[in-house]
């Protein structure tokens, strides 16, 4: 637990799931730069006209608006696509007092809201979330809408300033303290933005494995290697299991759902669950498989992969997990992860693993699960199969 301090609160903020070995922390100088620039240019409050919303874009684990909750005049929204930042949201409000109901918190697939006073930009690690979202958002602004981003200098590129200055107005940014940015955008009405390019939709390689060659992908903004097959996800439909019909199976941090995919049409008799802590992944797996095998027998949720799944309801778990949380390079996630799979996973059922080979999971894979064994590997990628024992 962390606190930060500004002239709108003094809180104890937590990532989710709170863990207080966990030595990164829940805000950084961007929400710290931000706050502060919003104290100086509002000396009597947020702006608000009565009828207008102040939306919190991109707020990672809820600084902002635990900061801001009980400070703004019109409704507070929060949008986010991370299931994770929502829960910490949650928890970094309660912790900080605020009534039932002060922030709105929405996903990036819900309408946004009609009318926005002040919107607030936490920039996101992915250019076409940040792209897809300002498309989205950009209708509800009005010339007397105050538009203000940030992120940190290694975030903030000549891309990123382009976006805004095409999908919201002419844009400037700050100097830059203790590492932070600000973007400054002003609302052009008369501005011609063209068509939101997301979700975006292409067909798998002729050379796909897996039995997934030509089949229609698609890709919600966001989501890791959106344009093209991921060559971690190209090497693990290599070498996926076999006779599945009739398992249950979990493709754990799902992504557009082409592992689950090539499960489903390999083997049509297999139950499968789609999971992933983003609402656009999700959502870009669901509509994979409309796409790509409307009949196969497949849920899709949002959650904290299989935190909340009955032990020993899963027969096979597929994953390929993350090694980054946000801008920082960590196996916490993957770890996780694996534990849950373990507790999911039936005495004799498998957990399935593709990664780089210098991310060392089969040191993490043996700690958990007691041992595992290397199905395939080249110079870049390993695939590990641990039985729950």
């Amino acid at each position: 637990m962390n606190r930060l301090t500004t002239s709108w609160a003094d809180l104890r903020l937590t990532r989710f799931p709170e863990d207080p070995r966990d030595p990164l922390r829940a805000w950084d100088a961007a929400d710290e730069y931000l706050l502060n620039h919003l104290t100086e240019r509002f000396p009597g409050g947020l702006p608000g006209a009565g009828t207008g919303t102040v939306a919190v874009v991109g707020d990672r684990w809820g600084a902002l608006a635990a900061s801001l909750a009980a400070h703004a005049p019109v409704p507070l929204v929060q949008i986010g696509d991370s299931y994770l930042g929502r829960r910490a949201t949650l928890a970094n409000l309660a912790r900080a007092g605020a009534e039932d109901g002060a922030v709105r918190l929405l996903t990036t697939r819900d309408t946004p809201p009609e009318r926005i006073d002040l919107l607030l930009v936490r920039v996101p690690k992915s250019l076409s979330l940040l792209e897809d979202q300002l498309h989205r958002l950009a209708p509800a602004l009005h010339p007397g809408t105050v538009v203000v981003g940030t992120g940190m200098v290694k975030e903030i590129h000549t891309s990123t300033l382009g976006l805004f200055e095409r999908l919201v107005g002419p844009t400037r940014t700050s100097l830059a303290v203790k590492k932070a940015r600000l973007i400054h955008a002003t609302p052009d009405p008369g501005l011609s933005r063209g068509p939101n390019p997301w979700p975006y939709r292409y067909e798998l390689p002729a050379d796909a494995p897996g039995g997934v060659a030509g089949r229609p992908v698609v890709n919600h903004a966001g989501v890791f290697c959106a344009d093209r097959l991921d060559i971690g996800t190209r090497f693990f439909l290599n070498h996926l299991p076999t006779g599945l019909d009739g398992a249950r199976v979990v493709d754990l941090g799902c992504g557009n759902g082409v592992l689950g995919l090539a499960v489903a049409l390999a083997e049509p008799g297999a139950e499968l669950l789609l999971t992933d802590e983003s609402y656009q992944a999700v959502a870009s797996a669901r509509d994979t498989f409309r796409a790509a095998a409307p009949d196969a027998r497949a849920r899709f949720e949002v959650g904290d992969g299989l935190a909340d799944a009955p032990a020993g309801s899963a027969d096979v778990v597929l994953c390929n997990p993350p090694f980054h949380s946000h801008q920082a390079t960590t196996d916490a996630t993957a770890r996780r992860m694996f534990r849950e799979a373990r507790r999911a996973l039936r005495p004799g059922g498998e957990l399935w693993v593709v990664g780089n080979r210098h991310l060392g999971h089969h040191v993490t894979l043996k700690r958990i699960f007691g041992g595992c064994r290397v199905v395939a590997g080249d110079p870049k990628f390993v695939v590990l199969r641990a039985e729950r024992r």
